[in-house]
Protein backbone atom coordinates (compact mmCIF):
# COMPACT_ATOMS: atom_id res chain seq x y z
CA UNK A 1 0.00 0.00 0.00
CA UNK A 2 1.61 3.52 -1.04
CA UNK A 3 2.48 5.98 2.05
CA UNK A 4 0.83 8.88 2.37
CA UNK A 5 1.68 12.23 0.30
CA UNK A 6 3.44 14.21 3.02
CA UNK A 7 4.78 10.91 5.10
CA UNK A 8 8.14 11.98 6.70
CA UNK A 9 7.66 15.43 6.64
CA UNK A 10 7.69 17.40 10.12
CA UNK A 11 5.37 20.22 10.40
CA UNK A 12 5.25 23.11 13.49
CA UNK A 13 2.47 25.06 13.94
CA UNK A 14 2.44 28.12 15.56
CA UNK A 15 -1.27 29.15 15.15
CA UNK A 16 -4.45 29.86 16.55
CA UNK A 17 -8.00 30.81 16.02
CA UNK A 18 -9.21 28.44 13.34
CA UNK A 19 -7.09 29.27 9.68
CA UNK A 20 -3.79 27.59 10.95
CA UNK A 21 -5.15 25.12 12.66
CA UNK A 22 -7.43 23.87 9.46
CA UNK A 23 -4.25 23.94 7.86
CA UNK A 24 -2.46 21.70 10.53
CA UNK A 25 -5.57 18.97 9.99
CA UNK A 26 -5.34 19.17 6.88
CA UNK A 27 -1.37 18.16 6.45
CA UNK A 28 -1.40 15.53 8.94
CA UNK A 29 -4.17 13.87 7.21
CA UNK A 30 -2.41 13.90 4.37
CA UNK A 31 0.93 11.98 6.55
CA UNK A 32 2.80 14.79 7.93
CA UNK A 33 3.60 14.73 11.50
CA UNK A 34 2.29 18.07 12.78
CA UNK A 35 3.43 19.04 16.42
CA UNK A 36 1.75 22.11 17.41
CA UNK A 37 3.56 24.51 19.88
CA UNK A 38 1.31 26.17 22.75
CA UNK A 39 2.41 28.32 25.75
CA UNK A 40 1.98 26.84 28.87
CA UNK A 41 -0.16 29.72 30.02
CA UNK A 42 -2.28 29.54 26.74
CA UNK A 43 -5.59 28.40 27.83
CA UNK A 44 -7.62 27.95 31.36
CA UNK A 45 -7.69 24.66 33.48
CA UNK A 46 -11.40 25.52 33.00
CA UNK A 47 -13.54 24.37 30.19
CA UNK A 48 -17.35 25.41 30.97
CA UNK A 49 -19.19 23.48 28.77
CA UNK A 50 -16.88 20.76 28.29
CA UNK A 51 -18.29 16.75 28.46
CA UNK A 52 -17.64 14.76 31.39
CA UNK A 53 -14.81 12.28 31.06
CA UNK A 54 -14.82 8.81 29.73
CA UNK A 55 -14.85 6.07 32.53
CA UNK A 56 -11.33 5.60 33.95
CA UNK A 57 -10.00 8.94 32.31
CA UNK A 58 -8.24 11.69 34.06
CA UNK A 59 -10.68 14.83 34.70
CA UNK A 60 -9.52 17.55 32.45
CA UNK A 61 -11.76 19.56 30.96
CA UNK A 62 -9.22 21.42 28.60
CA UNK A 63 -8.44 18.36 26.93
CA UNK A 64 -12.42 17.90 26.36
CA UNK A 65 -13.47 20.75 24.10
CA UNK A 66 -15.01 19.93 20.87
CA UNK A 67 -14.00 22.95 19.09
CA UNK A 68 -10.46 22.24 19.72
CA UNK A 69 -10.57 18.56 19.21
CA UNK A 70 -11.76 19.09 15.93
CA UNK A 71 -9.31 21.60 15.01
CA UNK A 72 -6.21 19.61 16.27
CA UNK A 73 -6.72 15.87 14.82
CA UNK A 74 -3.89 13.67 14.14
CA UNK A 75 -1.21 16.42 15.83
CA UNK A 76 0.87 16.16 18.41
CA UNK A 77 1.05 18.78 21.20
CA UNK A 78 4.55 20.38 22.25
CA UNK A 79 3.51 23.05 25.30
CA UNK A 80 6.50 25.49 25.33
CA UNK A 81 7.01 29.28 26.10
CA UNK A 82 8.56 30.83 23.67
CA UNK A 83 9.08 34.04 25.24
CA UNK A 84 11.23 32.56 27.40
CA UNK A 85 15.04 32.52 26.14
CA UNK A 86 15.55 29.14 27.13
CA UNK A 87 11.94 28.33 25.25
CA UNK A 88 13.37 29.76 21.99
CA UNK A 89 16.27 28.11 21.90
CA UNK A 90 14.51 24.42 22.44
CA UNK A 91 12.10 25.72 19.26
CA UNK A 92 15.32 26.70 17.17
CA UNK A 93 17.13 23.62 17.91
CA UNK A 94 13.13 21.50 16.85
CA UNK A 95 13.35 23.42 13.35
CA UNK A 96 17.10 22.02 12.41
CA UNK A 97 14.69 19.06 11.85
CA UNK A 98 11.65 20.27 10.73
CA UNK A 99 10.53 21.31 7.23
CA UNK A 100 8.16 23.72 7.69
CA UNK A 101 6.78 26.40 10.30
CA UNK A 102 3.47 27.43 9.89
CA UNK A 103 2.54 31.07 12.05
CA UNK A 104 -0.95 33.09 11.88
CA UNK A 105 0.41 35.23 14.92
CA UNK A 106 -0.15 39.15 14.56
CA UNK A 107 2.24 40.68 12.37
CA UNK A 108 4.84 41.83 14.50
CA UNK A 109 4.72 38.87 17.15
CA UNK A 110 7.21 36.43 15.07
CA UNK A 111 9.68 39.33 15.01
CA UNK A 112 9.67 40.12 18.60
CA UNK A 113 10.07 36.51 19.24
CA UNK A 114 13.13 36.29 17.35
CA UNK A 115 12.02 33.55 15.15
CA UNK A 116 11.07 35.40 11.84
CA UNK A 117 12.23 33.76 8.60
CA UNK A 118 15.22 35.60 8.42
CA UNK A 119 16.42 33.46 11.87
CA UNK A 120 15.00 30.34 10.66
CA UNK A 121 16.92 30.28 7.62
CA UNK A 122 19.94 30.93 9.37
CA UNK A 123 19.34 27.29 11.44
CA UNK A 124 18.00 25.47 8.37
CA UNK A 125 18.19 27.09 4.86
CA UNK A 126 15.81 24.87 2.96
CA UNK A 127 12.94 26.03 5.70
CA UNK A 128 9.62 26.37 4.09
CA UNK A 129 7.62 29.18 6.63
CA UNK A 130 4.26 30.02 5.44
CA UNK A 131 2.72 33.23 7.17
CA UNK A 132 -0.88 33.85 7.52
CA UNK A 133 -1.31 37.58 8.51
CA UNK A 134 -4.71 38.94 8.59
CA UNK A 135 -4.15 41.86 5.46
CA UNK A 136 -0.73 40.78 4.52
CA UNK A 137 2.76 41.97 5.95
CA UNK A 138 3.18 45.45 3.58
CA UNK A 139 1.09 48.27 3.28
CA UNK A 140 -1.65 50.55 5.70
CA UNK A 141 -3.18 47.15 7.35
CA UNK A 142 0.29 45.32 8.02
CA UNK A 143 0.66 45.59 11.45
CA UNK A 144 -3.35 45.02 12.35
CA UNK A 145 -4.94 41.56 13.28
CA UNK A 146 -8.33 40.80 12.71
CA UNK A 147 -11.07 37.51 13.09
CA UNK A 148 -13.05 36.14 10.45
CA UNK A 149 -15.84 38.37 10.98
CA UNK A 150 -13.96 41.37 10.35
CA UNK A 151 -12.46 39.78 7.11
CA UNK A 152 -15.42 38.73 5.82
CA UNK A 153 -16.70 42.23 6.02
CA UNK A 154 -13.21 43.62 4.42
CA UNK A 155 -13.64 41.22 1.60
CA UNK A 156 -16.98 42.64 0.53
CA UNK A 157 -18.41 38.88 1.51
CA UNK A 158 -20.78 40.34 3.72
CA UNK A 159 -21.91 42.99 1.75
CA UNK A 160 -22.88 40.13 -0.89
CA UNK A 161 -25.04 37.94 2.02
CA UNK A 162 -28.13 38.75 2.88
CA UNK A 163 -31.64 40.30 0.94
CA UNK A 164 -31.56 42.87 -0.81
CA UNK A 165 -34.07 45.03 1.72
CA UNK A 166 -31.93 44.21 4.80
CA UNK A 167 -28.48 44.61 6.02
CA UNK A 168 -25.01 43.01 4.79
CA UNK A 169 -24.73 39.93 6.62
CA UNK A 170 -22.15 37.78 8.35
CA UNK A 171 -21.73 34.36 6.63
CA UNK A 172 -22.90 31.13 9.54
CA UNK A 173 -19.17 30.07 9.77
CA UNK A 174 -16.33 32.10 8.59
CA UNK A 175 -15.75 31.47 4.65
CA UNK A 176 -12.08 33.09 5.08
CA UNK A 177 -10.75 31.04 7.67
CA UNK A 178 -11.71 27.90 6.26
CA UNK A 179 -10.43 28.87 2.81
CA UNK A 180 -7.18 30.42 4.18
CA UNK A 181 -6.67 26.80 5.58
CA UNK A 182 -7.03 24.77 2.50
CA UNK A 183 -4.90 27.40 0.63
CA UNK A 184 -2.58 27.67 2.99
CA UNK A 185 -1.82 23.26 2.96
CA UNK A 186 -2.23 22.98 -0.58
CA UNK A 187 0.86 25.62 -1.07
CA UNK A 188 2.64 23.85 1.33
CA UNK A 189 2.30 20.58 -0.55
CA UNK A 190 3.64 22.57 -3.73
CA UNK A 191 6.26 24.28 -1.38
CA UNK A 192 7.64 21.07 -0.33
CA UNK A 193 7.54 19.41 -3.69
CA UNK A 194 9.62 22.37 -5.38
CA UNK A 195 12.19 21.91 -2.18
CA UNK A 196 12.10 18.22 -3.02
CA UNK A 197 13.61 19.05 -6.57
CA UNK A 198 15.43 22.00 -6.30
CA UNK A 199 16.59 21.72 -2.68
CA UNK A 200 15.56 25.38 -2.04
CA UNK A 201 12.84 26.58 1.00
CA UNK A 202 10.72 29.47 0.67
CA UNK A 203 9.22 31.98 2.83
CA UNK A 204 4.98 32.39 1.89
CA UNK A 205 3.01 35.23 2.70
CA UNK A 206 -1.16 33.89 2.50
CA UNK A 207 -2.56 37.18 3.11
CA UNK A 208 -6.30 35.94 4.56
CA UNK A 209 -8.10 39.08 2.79
CA UNK A 210 -6.53 38.17 -0.53
CA UNK A 211 -7.31 34.31 -0.25
CA UNK A 212 -11.30 35.84 0.15
CA UNK A 213 -11.27 37.86 -2.17
CA UNK A 214 -11.34 34.72 -4.55
CA UNK A 215 -14.41 33.45 -3.13
CA UNK A 216 -16.37 36.58 -4.82
CA UNK A 217 -14.25 36.54 -8.32
CA UNK A 218 -17.43 36.59 -10.13
CA UNK A 219 -18.48 39.98 -8.49
CA UNK A 220 -15.63 41.46 -8.31
CA UNK A 221 -15.61 41.29 -12.44
CA UNK A 222 -18.74 42.63 -12.82
CA UNK A 223 -17.44 45.64 -10.71
CA UNK A 224 -13.98 45.66 -12.49
CA UNK A 225 -15.58 44.92 -16.04
CA UNK A 226 -18.79 46.67 -16.58
CA UNK A 227 -18.52 48.89 -13.34
CA UNK A 228 -21.51 47.48 -11.36
CA UNK A 229 -21.71 47.26 -7.74
CA UNK A 230 -23.86 44.03 -7.16
CA UNK A 231 -26.09 44.15 -4.36
CA UNK A 232 -27.33 41.70 -2.00
CA UNK A 233 -29.85 39.19 -4.18
CA UNK A 234 -30.97 37.12 -1.07
CA UNK A 235 -31.35 33.34 -2.34
CA UNK A 236 -32.01 34.16 -6.37
CA UNK A 237 -28.97 34.45 -9.04
CA UNK A 238 -28.08 36.63 -11.89
CA UNK A 239 -28.16 33.95 -14.13
CA UNK A 240 -30.90 31.39 -12.98
CA UNK A 241 -34.84 31.29 -12.59
CA UNK A 242 -36.52 30.64 -11.15
CA UNK A 243 -34.02 29.61 -7.76
CA UNK A 244 -35.22 30.36 -4.17
CA UNK A 245 -35.92 28.81 -0.77
CA UNK A 246 -39.42 27.28 -0.85
CA UNK A 247 -41.30 26.29 2.26
CA UNK A 248 -42.30 22.94 2.27
CA UNK A 249 -45.16 21.04 4.60
CA UNK A 250 -44.33 21.08 8.52
CA UNK A 251 -43.01 23.58 10.78
CA UNK A 252 -40.13 25.03 9.41
CA UNK A 253 -39.19 22.75 6.48
CA UNK A 254 -37.91 23.82 3.27
CA UNK A 255 -36.32 23.00 -0.53
CA UNK A 256 -33.95 24.58 -2.11
CA UNK A 257 -34.68 24.75 -6.30
CA UNK A 258 -32.49 25.78 -9.10
CA UNK A 259 -34.64 26.39 -12.74
CA UNK A 260 -31.18 26.90 -14.98
CA UNK A 261 -32.86 26.68 -18.95
CA UNK A 262 -35.75 26.75 -20.23
CA UNK A 263 -35.95 23.31 -20.67
CA UNK A 264 -35.97 22.98 -17.14
CA UNK A 265 -38.56 25.83 -16.21
CA UNK A 266 -41.04 23.31 -18.58
CA UNK A 267 -40.79 20.47 -16.79
CA UNK A 268 -41.06 22.72 -13.17
CA UNK A 269 -44.18 23.58 -14.56
CA UNK A 270 -45.26 20.51 -15.68
CA UNK A 271 -44.45 19.07 -12.32
CA UNK A 272 -46.00 21.70 -10.30
CA UNK A 273 -49.07 21.62 -12.03
CA UNK A 274 -49.41 24.65 -14.16
CA UNK A 275 -48.06 24.16 -17.86
CA UNK A 276 -49.75 26.81 -18.90
CA UNK A 277 -47.45 28.96 -17.53
CA UNK A 278 -44.33 27.46 -19.77
CA UNK A 279 -45.59 29.20 -22.15
CA UNK A 280 -46.89 32.75 -20.65
CA UNK A 281 -45.10 34.91 -22.66
CA UNK A 282 -44.00 36.60 -18.77
CA UNK A 283 -41.96 33.51 -17.93
CA UNK A 284 -40.94 32.57 -21.69
CA UNK A 285 -37.50 33.09 -20.95
CA UNK A 286 -34.70 34.15 -18.40
CA UNK A 287 -35.61 38.01 -18.21
CA UNK A 288 -38.91 37.79 -18.03
CA UNK A 289 -38.46 35.22 -15.53
CA UNK A 290 -36.01 37.27 -13.23
CA UNK A 291 -38.64 40.29 -13.59
CA UNK A 292 -41.73 38.36 -12.33
CA UNK A 293 -39.90 36.19 -9.59
CA UNK A 294 -42.35 36.55 -7.10
CA UNK A 295 -44.98 35.55 -8.84
CA UNK A 296 -43.42 32.49 -10.19
CA UNK A 297 -41.96 31.94 -6.23
CA UNK A 298 -45.93 31.84 -5.44
CA UNK A 299 -46.90 29.21 -8.15
CA UNK A 300 -43.84 26.91 -6.71
CA UNK A 301 -44.36 27.71 -2.82
CA UNK A 302 -48.00 26.55 -3.40
CA UNK A 303 -46.84 23.01 -4.81
CA UNK A 304 -44.16 22.52 -2.00
CA UNK A 305 -46.39 23.57 0.48
CA UNK A 306 -48.04 20.57 0.05
CA UNK A 307 -45.29 18.53 0.23
CA UNK A 308 -42.11 17.64 2.85
CA UNK A 309 -38.90 18.81 1.99
CA UNK A 310 -37.85 15.26 0.86
CA UNK A 311 -40.63 14.46 -1.17
CA UNK A 312 -40.66 17.66 -3.75
CA UNK A 313 -36.48 16.82 -3.66
CA UNK A 314 -36.83 13.31 -5.22
CA UNK A 315 -40.49 14.74 -7.52
CA UNK A 316 -37.48 17.48 -8.27
CA UNK A 317 -34.79 15.52 -8.84
CA UNK A 318 -36.81 12.93 -10.80
CA UNK A 319 -37.89 15.86 -13.47
CA UNK A 320 -34.22 16.73 -14.07
CA UNK A 321 -34.17 20.05 -11.98
CA UNK A 322 -31.43 20.74 -9.25
CA UNK A 323 -33.63 20.79 -6.01
CA UNK A 324 -32.15 19.46 -2.00
CA UNK A 325 -33.88 19.39 1.27
CA UNK A 326 -32.21 21.54 3.60
CA UNK A 327 -31.15 19.81 6.34
CA UNK A 328 -30.31 20.93 10.14
CA UNK A 329 -27.14 19.82 11.54
CA UNK A 330 -28.93 16.80 13.41
CA UNK A 331 -30.45 15.55 9.71
CA UNK A 332 -26.93 15.73 7.72
CA UNK A 333 -25.24 13.47 10.29
CA UNK A 334 -27.73 10.90 10.05
CA UNK A 335 -28.83 11.26 5.95
CA UNK A 336 -27.63 8.12 3.71
CA UNK A 337 -25.67 10.16 1.53
CA UNK A 338 -23.32 10.70 4.58
CA UNK A 339 -23.76 7.55 6.26
CA UNK A 340 -22.57 5.75 2.86
CA UNK A 341 -19.96 8.23 2.41
CA UNK A 342 -18.64 8.06 6.09
CA UNK A 343 -18.37 11.71 5.82
CA UNK A 344 -18.01 11.36 10.00
CA UNK A 345 -14.78 9.00 11.09
CA UNK A 346 -15.31 8.74 14.37
CA UNK A 347 -11.74 8.26 16.06
CA UNK A 348 -11.09 6.78 19.65
CA UNK A 349 -9.80 10.21 21.92
CA UNK A 350 -8.02 9.20 25.49
CA UNK A 351 -10.17 11.12 27.35
CA UNK A 352 -13.33 12.08 25.36
CA UNK A 353 -13.76 8.09 23.58
CA UNK A 354 -15.20 8.26 20.57
CA UNK A 355 -15.25 11.71 18.77
CA UNK A 356 -16.61 12.52 15.48
CA UNK A 357 -14.54 14.48 13.21
CA UNK A 358 -15.41 15.93 9.23
CA UNK A 359 -13.50 14.21 6.80
CA UNK A 360 -11.49 16.16 4.12
CA UNK A 361 -13.46 16.29 1.15
CA UNK A 362 -11.39 14.08 -1.33
CA UNK A 363 -11.05 10.15 -1.62
CA UNK A 364 -7.89 8.45 -2.49
CA UNK A 365 -6.70 5.24 -3.24
CA UNK A 366 -3.18 5.82 -2.07
CA UNK A 367 -4.05 6.15 1.61
CA UNK A 368 -4.12 9.83 1.15
CA UNK A 369 -7.47 10.24 2.91
CA UNK A 370 -9.07 9.78 6.28
CA UNK A 371 -8.88 11.71 9.41
CA UNK A 372 -5.10 11.16 11.23
CA UNK A 373 -6.23 10.60 14.65
CA UNK A 374 -7.52 12.32 17.58
CA UNK A 375 -6.56 15.45 18.69
CA UNK A 376 -3.79 15.61 21.36
CA UNK A 377 -3.90 15.82 25.12
CA UNK A 378 -2.25 18.97 27.08
CA UNK A 379 1.40 18.42 26.82
CA UNK A 380 1.19 15.00 25.37
CA UNK A 381 4.96 15.47 22.58
CA UNK A 382 6.57 17.27 25.62
CA UNK A 383 8.51 13.63 26.38
CA UNK A 384 8.77 13.16 22.73
CA UNK A 385 10.47 16.18 21.72
CA UNK A 386 12.50 16.50 24.65
CA UNK A 387 13.66 13.03 24.79
CA UNK A 388 13.50 11.57 21.47
CA UNK A 389 14.43 14.43 18.93
CA UNK A 390 16.19 16.70 21.17
CA UNK A 391 17.95 14.43 23.75
CA UNK A 392 17.16 16.47 26.74
CA UNK A 393 18.04 14.97 30.02
CA UNK A 394 15.29 13.87 32.85
CA UNK A 395 17.04 16.56 34.95
CA UNK A 396 17.52 19.41 31.98
CA UNK A 397 13.22 18.44 31.16
CA UNK A 398 12.55 18.27 34.86
CA UNK A 399 13.97 22.03 34.90
CA UNK A 400 12.32 23.02 32.23
CA UNK A 401 8.87 21.96 33.97
CA UNK A 402 10.14 23.50 37.16
CA UNK A 403 10.63 27.06 35.46
CA UNK A 404 7.03 26.70 33.58
CA UNK A 405 9.21 26.38 30.02
CA UNK A 406 7.29 23.45 29.53
CA UNK A 407 4.44 22.00 31.34
CA UNK A 408 2.00 18.79 31.11
CA UNK A 409 -0.84 20.99 32.18
CA UNK A 410 -2.12 24.60 31.56
CA UNK A 411 -0.77 27.13 33.97
CA UNK A 412 -3.24 29.38 33.97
Amino acid sequence: MSAQALNKIRVLELTTAVAGPVAGCVLADMGAEVIKIESPGGRSLKSPGAPPPIEGAPDHPYNRTAFFNELHRGKKLLSLDLKHEDGKNIFLRLVENADVVMENFSPKIVGRLGIDYAELKKIKNDIICVSMPAFGKSGPYESRASYGPGIDAMSGLSHLTGFPDGNPGKPAQFYCDQNAGLTAALTVMGAVRHRNRTGQGQYIELAMLEGEMQLIAPALMDVMMNSRSPNRTGNRHDRFAPQGVYRCKGENEWVAITVRTDVEWQSLANLIGKPEVAKDNRFIDLDGRQIHHEDIDKLVENWTQTLTPQEAETAMQGAGIPAGALLNLNEAFTHPQFQHRNTLVHVEHPEMGTFPHTRTAWRSKNKNEGVAGPAPTFGNANKYVLSDLLNFSQEEQQKLKDLGIVSDAPLS
